[in-house]
């Protein structure tokens, strides 16, 4: 059965290309290499849902010197996308953020994170549901894990929408990037992204749960 993510872009491709597939179900690509971090930068990482559309929001901030989509938070080792999207491994699709914190705060990654997710839901973003897809902060040290955890108490605190906060705060663990033809969706397949996006109700849930959709 394909994913709601695969239907509508088998949808999008339809129309655009006259097309039966898309580009997860052509042959394997190899994974991107890690993200480099020269001295003075720092990782984080963070689940939204389908990475591609969590790369977008980070891109765009000063600071921010690379994206990388990938897999974090279960048990086999470089695991693929079709394997991840059994649910069987316990990965979650999540964006690796590598920044200048001279430039850019780890606070602001944080804000940028929670206007960007449904905090309210448990094991699903938007019209794609399972494990694969939880919300969840990956700290890398104990300042990170303190800024993480005030901010989802701060946020519970003010409570802008109904609903607990299920997303998770965990230490990460290894991050897988993956394959190459994830990397940059949204630049390389800037049509079939906005199909995705828009048929996902991504943006018209975000505007419900904070008001605003992002840029």
């Amino acid at each position: 059965m394909l994913k709601v993510r695969d239907a509508v872009l088998v949808f999008a491709a339809a129309l655009l290309l006259g097309l039966a597939t898309i580009s997860q179900a052509q042959a394997p690509k190899p994974a991107a290499k890690p993200a480099a971090v020269k001295p003075g930068h720092a990782k984080a990482v963070f689940a939204g849902g389908c990475f591609w559309c969590m790369e977008p929001p980070y891109d765009k901030l000063d600071g921010v010197v690379s994206t990388t989509s990938g897999y974090i938070g279960g048990q086999k080792k470089n695991p693929t996308y079709e394997e991840v999207s059994s649910g069987r491994t316990g990965h979650t699709e999540a964006v690796e953020v590598v920044y200048d914190p001279q430039k850019v705060s780890y606070q602001k990654l944080l804000d940028v994170f929670w206007r960007n997710i449904d905090p309210t839901v448990k094991d699903q973003q938007f019209c794609d549901v399972g494990t694969q897809y939880r919300s969840g902060i990956f700290y890398h040290n104990d300042d990170q894990r303190r800024l993480a955890d005030a901010s989802k108490a701060a946020l519970e605190k003010s409570k802008p929408f109904k609903g607990a906060i299920m997303t998770e705060i965990t230490r990460a663990t290894e991050f897988y990037p993956a394959e190459d033809y994830h990397q940059d969706y949204y630049l390389k397949n800037p049509v079939r992204y906005k199909f995705y996006v828009n048929g996902c109700g991504r943006y018209a849930r975000l505007k419900q749960l904070w008001g605003a959709a992002p840029e």
